[in-house]
């Protein structure tokens, strides 16, 4: 593949994102998916995650902030009213705890299945850098999160005007390293936006800015990148081993190999049936036959069935 024009890096391969000969993805958007509460409505839908059970779970900036609806779109509860100021990212472990990032407040909280705080990182309406050895221990609008075969996690970071890095932990929180800063060269970052991780244990940045995906292994090593023109900003890794991209304001949702070339994509800008303002992040049910999409500038999320 060739190098996009003024970005040529050790390990960087370009994406063929623009290309015209991308196949579908096979998918269809379902009109109405989730049915609220009477008088409720989603604001700016920034997560969404999927339990083992399929329970749905929205996180959006609105009254009832984080809901949980069944594999059918009903719902079934509201938790943590009151904790986030400005909800970002949403996780769900292989425990089904859920993990949810506030880039106004700029914490990390893990709640167990029933809705209860097991753990909280940062500290609540501070944003400082992350000392590694001090008695301070902040982010500064924490994002994203990724879970590590060991139960290890890594946390994004630079949401807005924050340092950009990642921060890696051990299960019960112990901060292990950081590493990244400001800038375009290999293994740092602009706007990290989003993390996942693969079966062998890499981790996997949605650099936003810098328009790419960098690959580092499980102690933050750099390995490579893909470059995606536009916003790439949220990912997902299926069971079996791809890559689902939500490409922001591009408003395309794209499958990848763990290379990062494009295998199939659906979506585009705009305000209908199927297409998306800003295609923030992403979810996939466990038998990836249901894609669900949250996006912040249509107040929505949308799923999307496979027909083939």
């Amino acid at each position: 593949m060739t190098h996009r024009a003024g970005a040529e890096r050790p390990g960087a391969a370009a994406s063929p994102s623009t290309s015209t000969h991308i196949p579908d993805l096979g998918y269809r958007p379902v009109p109405e998916s989730f049915r609220l509460p009477k008088g409720a409505n989603f604001g700016p839908c920034s997560g969404v995650a999927v339990n083992s059970k399929g329970n749905i779970f929205v996180f959006h900036r609105g009254p009832r902030c984080l809901m949980e609806f069944d594999r059918n779109g009903r719902y079934l509860r509201s938790l943590a009213e009151g904790i986030f100021s400005r909800p970002h990212g949403l996780r769900i472990d292989p425990d089904d705890n859920i993990w949810a990032t506030d880039i106004g407040s700029h914490i990390v909280v893990k709640f167990d299945p029933r809705g209860r705080i097991l753990m909280v990182l940062g500290l609540k309406d501070t944003a400082a850098e992350w000392h590694a050895y001090g008695h301070l221990r902040a982010f500064d609008e924490p994002n994203d999160i990724a879970f590590g075969p060991a139960g290890e996690f890594y946390v994004s970071q630079g949401h807005g005007k924050g340092e950009s890095r990642v921060l890696k932990f051990e299960a019960d929180g112990t901060f292990v390293k950081t590493w990244g800063g400001e800038g375009t060269a290999s293994g740092q970052f602009r706007q990290p936006h989003s993390v996942a991780t693969d079966a062998k244990g890499r981790l996997f940045v949605a650099d936003r800015s810098n328009q790419r995906i960098q690959v580092f292994d499980a102690d933050g090593t750099y390995l490579r990148e893909s470059l995606h023109p536009g916003t790439p900003c949220g990912l997902c890794m299926s069971r079996d081993q791809h890559i689902f991209l939500a490409h922001g304001h591009a408003g395309r949702i794209m499958k990848l190999d763990l290379e990062g070339n494009v295998l199939g994509a659906t979506g585009r800008q705009g305000k209908g049936l199927g297409e998306y303002g800003e295609a923030h992040y992403l979810a996939l049910s466990r038998d990836e036959k249901a894609i669900y999409v949250a996006d912040t500038l249509n107040w929505r999320v949308q799923k999307l069935v496979k027909t083939r």
